[in-house]
């Protein structure tokens, strides 16, 4: 007799060619419209689904976990950040989760080079200048920028995404620096020459640019504080492609409306979608609304990954790319 679908609750609209495949192996519920689901439909879809596919616009906290039905035994989250899901609750009543590791670095890192480009030569403001109609003509002091080589980069994370910004910042000639919790392999620095700092603190205060690429964790909640905000030398810019929570937001704002920071480009945001409207106001600030892997094949590759997850547990193995307890 075959064996009985799983359902597969899927949050939000995903490409066409994930849905397709989905709907072939799973019984699978789709989010038609694209809508972020409310708590409630987070609460209904818990307690009907086998299988649950969030993204990170879905907040899986204790309350909804804890109105999960019995037959749900599967988080795949469609992205690599698990920080929106409650693991603990998840832990404690047996269900496992899933991510989409590595499929997104390459893209996340090419978004993070463009950045410190448009950061450092402020394409943003000249472009915004172009459609306002208001440009004059080329004159030699106009709109100076900053070369970025030969400057220092402070990577802030050298796990998978930050390796991959260092050997694109490497080619443009930067010099390549990094705090990590643990060192990198000795080779890894060779290929790299990059230098490591065990210090956090004593890094920021010799970096022209700090790109951030950690997990948002409770150890890394405002990770850069206004303390440390305040070691960056005033001719600095702050990369951020990672998640908002890391940065305090606020202390950011302040310094780059005094110019006590040359400028900074953000993907993410502490209270995304909502962006503090006084970051809105500042020239010296890129603004993206989180584009860091929006490519067609990077969100192609997560739900192949998402998938394989689904038909591995649903096979009576263990997925591929399952959360471990570790990371609580």
């Amino acid at each position: 007799m075959p064996q009985k679908k799983p359902l597969v609750v899927v949050t939000r609209k995903l490409p066409d060619v994930i849905e397709t495949r989905m709907m072939e192996l799973f019984d699978t519920k789709l989010n038609l419209d694209d809508h972020p689901l409310s708590k409630a439909e987070l609460i209904e879809a818990v307690r009907q689904a086998d299988v649950l596919v969030p993204t990170i616009t879905d907040r899986i906290d204790a309350v909804i976990m804890s109105q999960a039905g019995p037959n749900l035994k599967l988080i795949a989250n469609f992205g690599t950040g698990v920080d929106h899901i409650d693991l603990a609750s998840a832990r404690s009543r047996g269900i496992s989760v899933t991510n989409t590791p590595g499929v997104l670095t390459e893209d996340t890192a090419d978004m993070t080079m463009a950045m410190i480009l448009a950061a450092a030569r402020r394409l943003g403001e000249g472009e915004r200048l172009m459609r306002a109609g208001t440009w004059a003509g080329w004159s030699p002091t106009f709109m100076l920028g900053h070369r970025i080589w030969g400057k220092r980069l402070g990577i802030v994370g050298m796990g998978r995404i930050g390796q991959a910004v260092a050997r694109r910042a490497k080619a443009f000639g930067m010099s390549i620096h990094y705090h990590n919790r643990k060192r990198v392999h000795p080779d890894i620095e060779t290929e790299l020459e990059a230098t490591y700092w065990e210090s956090l603190d004593q890094m920021l205060a010799r970096m022209d640019v700090i790109t951030i690429h950690c997990p948002h964790t409770p150890a890394t909640f405002h990770l850069l504080s206004a303390r440390r905000l305040k070691l960056l030398p005033p001719h600095a810019y702050v990369v951020n492609t990672a998640r908002g929570e890391i940065v305090d937001e606020n202390a950011l704002t302040r310094m780059l409306a005094r110019g006590e920071l040359a400028g900074a480009a953000l993907d993410v945001f502490e209270h995304e979608p909502a962006v503090n409207p006084k970051l809105v106001e500042l020239d010296n600030v890129v603004l993206l609304p989180h584009l860091g892997s929006a490519t067609l094949e990077g969100r192609v590759d997560m739900g192949e990954k998402v998938i394989i997850n689904i038909k591995t547990f649903a096979d009576g193995h263990n997925p591929p790319d399952r959360v471990l307890a570790s990371m609580l």
